[in-house]
């Protein structure tokens, strides 16, 4: 196939089309999911309503926790295509499309076309990278900019002189400034770091001069303080200050109950970037056929990988996509070891078949037994293995299933295990089997598993959201936090968490939690009672898990619970007297 993509014309036009089917098609099949996804919707869709498209907000109030830049590519998306789903993952699908261009491009010219194309296969066919570019986080985005920057730093300390030497700074300090106005600060943090692992690894050799080191910043600054610059300007200094300080309280503490041990992301990128992961390992070993700027470009990718992995291990709050930024480099160095491996001069080990094996068969049976839940879900909920009775009443929700849906697993399992047999043999071009089981396997969880997951985990609340909003009713989560009911609830901009509700809540929450009020859903309570105190023109709704009901019987005894379904309690204010459960049809 290679062969016949000998010029760069038919190269691009195949991956941009390859690409474009892969990760655009039904993106929007499916309702987002919180918090994460639909946060970032919600601001893009603020923006919209409100015109206001120079702040971030959420409730229509300063937004501090993210830049702006993803914001304004979905606002600009939902313009387009409506304020929806497709809409909210679309920049990702087209980053994806975007960065197999970029990988293409820029794998030729640190090795050759051959490695370039590799490159974009390989990262399209790796499980996590593949699945980010069919979401709505900001991630893809953030961990583009951040690589080509990088990469123009390859390029720059190659080759530190002269007019090319320049226009490389200035292009990596750009788009690292686009990095900053994406996600903040941890972008600096990043490239600082591992332009520091790649001076101690070259032996503290110069790598640049004051005058390219000047261009660099200089548009950096332009770029990316832009924004807060603008911000400042207008008075918002205040929204700055909170952006630092969360950025600061991020790497410190756990946030969001998202904490866990620190190989989280070892175990993470080794099982979900199968089967890349097991190449990289082997990329480690030296080789003595590569040139010098070969030597070079790898010994690049090796700093941003473990300053990646090192700095998100030691970072308290951990999420699966923190450590998103290793899959460039984690790819990059899996296509040196392919590469390798067909020349002849990588020899296949022993470990590399045991490892891989075992992780096929760990993914495969996963797979199997997700594809299985009709034929043991009534199991599941009746028996004592589901501790939480919130999990085992999303489990009743009423999901269509093939029933052929465990084929997944089987077809992985199979073509995985007879691709890394014949690669025990010496077959190395069998490795394009194992990649293509890859592709397909995660490709149909996308499409077929993860709708249904969806529709046992939020469905029940996503419509109740949707009906409120139809019905033209105020609708907050109690209990549980929730940014599926400003997006899908449809908040305007007349109802806001403003200036009053802010002082309310500081007075009202010492009082609950001096009457030892559940402090889970003093939030929830406090916003309840202002709606009432402030005598707010619509009626209320409230949706609250099974789990916290005697709280909430013992708390909010104006709450009228209208129906339960799948683990949610859903809720009307009983002082809202023109409107009884009677009256309202969901």
């Amino acid at each position: 196939m290679f062969k016949l993509l000998n010029t760069d014309f038919k190269a691009y036009a195949f991956i941009t089309l390859t690409a474009s089917l892969l990760f655009i098609p039904f993106i929007g099949n499916m309702p987002l999911f919180d918090w994460d996804e639909i946060n970032f919707a919600e601001c893009a869709r603020e923006m919209i309503v409100s015109n206001n498209y120079s702040e971030v907000q959420l409730y229509f109030h300063p937004f501090w926790e993210k830049p702006p830049m993803f914001i304004w590519l979905q606002a600009i998306s939902m313009n387009l295509f409506g304020v929806n789903e497709f809409a909210a993952r679309f920049p990702n699908a087209l980053c994806g499309v975007i960065t197999l261009l970029v990988l293409y491009r820029t794998g030729k010219t640190l090795n050759d076309q051959k490695f370039g194309l590799t490159w974009a296969f390989v990262y399209a066919c790796t499980l996590l990278p593949h699945l980010f570019f069919k979401s709505g986080i900001i991630d893809p985005w953030f961990n583009l900019f951040i690589y080509i920057s990088v990469y123009e730093l390859i390029c720059h300390t190659n080759n530190p002189v002269g007019r090319f030497g320049f226009r490389s700074a200035v292009i990596s300090g750009f788009f690292l400034g686009l990095a900053l106005l994406t996600k903040g600060p941890a972008s600096l943090i990043l490239v600082g770091l591992t332009v520091s692992v790649f001076f101690i690894l070259n032996r503290f050799r110069n790598i640049s001069s004051l005058k390219f080191m000047s261009a660099f910043f200089m548009a950096f600054i332009l770029t990316g303080l832009s924004w807060f610059a603008i911000m400042y300007l207008k008075g918002n200094g205040q929204v700055i200050a909170e952006f630092i300080d969360y950025q600061v309280r991020l790497f410190k503490t756990e946030d969001s109950d998202h904490g866990g041990f620190f190989f989280y992301h070892f175990v993470v990128l080794l099982i979900g970037c199968f089967p890349s992961s097991i190449f990289l390992i082997l990329a480690h070993k030296r080789s003595s056929s590569d040139t010098p700027f070969q030597l070079h470009s790898k010994r690049w990718m090796l700093s941003l990988f473990w300053v990646v992995l090192i700095l998100f291990s030691i970072v308290q709050t951990k999420i699966v996509h923190y450590s998103s930024l290793c899959y460039f480099p984690l790819t990059y160095l899996a296509t040196y070891s392919i590469q390798k491996l067909l020349a002849g001069q990588y020899n296949w080990k022993k470990w590399i078949t045991i490892m891989s094996m075992s992780i096929s068969t760990l993914l495969g049976i996963a797979f199997l037994v997700i594809g299985s839940v009709p034929f043991f879900k009534e199991w599941l909920i009746s028996s004592n293995l589901i501790a939480d009775d919130f999990a085992r009443e999303n489990l009743r929700a009423n999901v269509y299933w093939t029933r052929f849906e465990w084929l997944i697993g089987v077809i992985f399992l199979i073509a995985s295990i007879l691709a890394v047999l014949q690669l025990r043999k010496g077959r190395f071009q069998s490795l394009y089997i194992l990649f293509l089981a890859s592709l397909f396997s995660v490709y149909s969880l996308v499409m077929i598993i993860a709708p249904k997951v969806e529709q046992y985990s939020q469905r029940a609340a996503i419509e109740f959201y949707r009906q409120c909003a139809i019905h033209g009713f105020n609708v907050e989560s109690i209990g549980f936090k929730s940014y599926a009911t400003l997006f899908y609830g449809k908040l305007e901009p007349t109802f806001k968490h403003d200036i009053s509700f802010l002082n309310y809540l500081t007075l009202k929450r010492k009082s609950y939690e001096d009457q030892g009020i559940n402090i889970d859903i003093s939030y929830g309570l406090i916003r309840t009672n202002w709606m009432k105190d402030i005598q707010s023109p619509k009626p209320s709704c409230f949706v609250a898990k099974i789990t916290d009901e005697p709280v909430i019987k013992r708390d909010c005894p104006y709450l009228k619970e209208l129906y339960r379904q799948n683990g949610f309690i859903f809720y009307i204010r009983v002082f809202d007297d023109q409107y009884r459960s009677g009256d309202i049809y969901f």
